[in-house]
């Protein structure tokens, strides 16, 4: 379980990745692929409510049963993880903007997807170095068994989805490094 963990962790990296790339050329001054753009946003904001955020939820009480002197940390990450969806949505927001021509500031919105890019990798940073050796630590068997179990079952099938649902996307991941975050 804990594998499947951080490989999620160094697919979204790579999610990250794409999106820094594409905020790059946009401080530039050049013109990114925001349908690319559109389809990372889409699958991050749906990985979140999915998959991301029932888990946080389990591993911050489980967690606070058996390792309660790291609730304040784990709760923290917790709040921290939910800011990131109305930064998130706001992008998605804007980026729907600029599919349909509106006009938007373009400094703005690199500036938002810098700020966004930034917080998501220090949470990412967090989960790598505080929270995976505290589910390495904490967590017996049973308790990885009831994680899988309880986490939803299309959650392993995912990047398979991604493959067929954003072909261009998938493709952009396939090459991408994973960035050390």
């Amino acid at each position: 379980m804990l594998n499947q963990l951080r490989s999620d962790h160094a697919n979204m990296a790579r999610m990250l990745h794409v999106l820094q790339l594409k905020q790059k050329t946009l401080a530039q001054g050049e013109r990114p692929n925001f349908q690319l753009m559109r389809e990372v946003v889409d699958y991050i904001l749906s990985y979140m409510d999915g998959f991301a955020v029932p888990l946080e939820r389990i591993c911050v009480e489980r967690l606070g049963k058996v390792a309660p002197e790291y609730s304040s940390l784990t709760e923290k990450m917790a709040e921290d993880y939910r800011q990131l969806t109305p930064r998130l949505q706001q992008l998605s927001n804007d980026i729907d903007m600029i599919l349909m021509d509106n006009v938007l500031p373009m400094d703005r919105f690199a500036d938002d997807l810098k700020a966004y890019l930034e917080a998501h990798r220090a949470y990412l940073r967090h989960e790598r170095e505080e929270l995976f050796p505290l589910i390495d630590k904490h967590f017996s068997e049973d308790d990885m068994e009831a994680l899988r179990q309880s986490l939803p079952a299309e959650a392993q099938q995912s990047l398979e989805r991604l493959q067929l649902a954003y072909p261009e996307l998938y493709a952009e991941l396939r090459g991408a490094d994973v960035p050390n975050v």
